[in-house]
């Protein structure tokens, strides 16, 4: 059985750790990675710690961005070892498989993974519309990097296998994608900043407050076309230019 669901390592340190993560996802019946600015790739390590899944190195995409990994992902979910104190939608692995099944094979989805020893920054997630938390004992709640990967890729397998696909109602357009959320997410802080709503102070907090809002909403992409035109007519770019000058 084969899981369409890409696996992103962003600014991975370590070309063992790619190469494990590569073995983890072959096993369970993923073969999608992408990579964000590795240190070391190709690598002899990564692919002696592959043992057989060389095809799934081969085959990585590598960018030096997130967004560009995620551009065609309808559905992005971020993994994290530690529970951030915003109020962030925050599910286990089996939950996080369910989602996934529900979305499959509709959506393109990606679930992403942080650098070994800081885990996704905020910039990050707030591209993600869920975040995954891996309970582990709170006296020792070290995971490898390939071990969460292993372990989520587990829960998809158990959830995707010898079932059908179950998806959400149909809907009239396909979901927007990451790219698409992300072009209508800097248009509209933009146009928030020429306005004057966006405060330099406190505007980092509320940019992440406003993806959370439009992530739960899930926007298809006709919703996205219409959220754009709204903003595009408020911008006061645009009653600057119809004015013209005094």
């Amino acid at each position: 059985m084969h899981i369409p669901v890409r696996i992103v390592l962003v600014a991975p340190t370590h070309p063992g750790n790619i190469g494990a993560t590569a073995r983890a996802m072959k096993t369970m019946g993923l073969t999608d990675l992408a990579l964000v600015a590795p240190q070391r790739f190709p690598s002899d390590e990564a692919r002696a710690r592959a043992s057989g899944a060389d095809d799934v190195l081969e085959n990585a995409t590598v960018t030096q961005t997130l967004p560009e990994a995620i551009r065609d992902r309808g559905y992005v979910v971020g993994a994290s070892a530690r529970l951030r104190s915003s109020k962030w939608p925050v599910v286990n692995p089996r939950t996080c498989a369910e989602s996934i099944r529900r979305r499959l094979p509709d959506d393109r989805v990606a679930i992403v993974m942080g650098p070994e020893h800081s885990g996704l920054s905020n910039e990050d997630l707030g591209r993600c519309q869920e975040l995954v938390h891996i309970p582990t004992d709170p006296a020792f709640g070290s995971l490898n990097l390939a071990m969460a990967v292993q372990v989520l890729c587990y829960e998809l397998r158990m959830c995707l296998e010898g079932s059908s696909v179950a998806t959400e109602e149909a809907r009239g357009a396909p979901l927007a994608s990451a790219a698409e959320l992300e072009g209508f997410h800097e248009h509209l802080e933009r146009v928030l900043a020429a306005a004057g709503f966006l405060h330099p102070v406190h505007q980092k907090q509320l940019k992440l407050k406003l993806r959370r809002l439009f992530h739960r909403a899930r926007p298809d992409q006709n919703e996205i076309n219409i959220l754009r035109g709204i903003v595009a007519a408020l911008d006061p770019a645009r009653y600057s230019d119809e004015r013209g000058p005094a």
